[in-house]
């Protein structure tokens, strides 16, 4: 029986072609209305996912960064897990070299350098503020969320991922969609946050279903009981998780949480 749901928004339940649809925001609702948990879980700021949780109308747990910061709705910290900052400042100087931008997250605040069409890009519809800086020296790096490297180069981005996995293997790397490399304390994963949620609502981990579309998302597909890859999701994620479901143009989540949750034929 499952007991707690944990869906990543972009790709999942939100798509900038239509929003977050009408039926997926009831969906969500019906599982909370039959006590079952629903906590979202993003690589974005903790403002921007009560944002996204104030769209749907629910109060729910908050998962961010990938799983570098764990809040309640109210921006209670569950559990948080920092960058280490002597990394951080080697990859942001090697990045400035290499002119690749980069977000830089430091107390769920997004900071830049550059103020190009990387960030205004990024930001979008999302709602987020940011703040340019003529440094990122200038910040608390004892503090820092994740960075967030941008290029619209797939192939560049996943040589980038590999570099980095190698030279630093105490670091979470992952790609989060074709043109995104996050990286994060090596503990700041989506799997490892449902792990803390689970075990705050005493709920065991084989009553967790979670879904999601991207690689940021195959550690908790595979850590929950039942994992979820969208239609529209990576060939990896598809092959890590236990079921596929439709994508997100088609209702995918609903008709996840339809057949594995309620048990209907779908």
């Amino acid at each position: 029986m499952i007991k707690m749901v944990v869906t990543d928004i972009d790709g999942t339940i939100y798509s900038p072609n239509i929003g977050i649809k009408p039926e997926v925001k009831e969906c969500i609702k019906n599982l909370q209305k039959s006590n079952i948990i629903v906590a979202i879980a993003t690589g974005r700021t903790y403002g921007s996912a009560k944002a996204v949780a104030d769209i749907i109308g629910i109060k729910c747990p908050l998962i961010c960064y990938q799983g570098g910061l764990v809040n309640t709705y109210e921006g209670e910290i569950i559990d948080v897990k920092y960058l280490n900052p002597k990394i951080a400042k080697e990859i942001i100087k090697d990045f400035r070299n290499r002119n690749i931008h980069l977000n830089v997250y430091v107390e769920d605040t997004l900071y830049v350098e550059d103020d190009d069409e990387y960030i205004k890009d990024y930001i979008g519809d999302k709602g987020i503020d940011y703040f340019k800086v003529d440094s990122f020296e200038e910040l608390d790096f004892n503090k820092l969320n994740k960075l967030l490297a941008i290029k619209y180069d797939t192939k560049f981005i996943d040589n980038l991922i590999k570099e980095l996995q190698q030279k630093y293997p105490d670091i979470y790397v992952v790609k989060s969609n074709n043109y995104f490399c996050e990286i994060a304390n090596k503990e700041a994963t989506k799997g490892n946050a449902i792990k803390i949620l689970a075990k705050k609502y005493g709920i065991n981990i084989e009553e967790v279903m979670a879904i999601g579309d991207q690689n940021n998302d195959i550690e908790m597909v595979t850590t929950a009981g039942i994992g979820i890859a969208m239609g529209n999701g990576t060939n990896e994620i598809k092959e890590s998780a236990d079921f596929i479901t439709d994508t997100v143009e088609n209702n995918g989540f609903i008709k996840a949480v339809n057949k594995y949750v309620w048990g209907q034929n779908v």
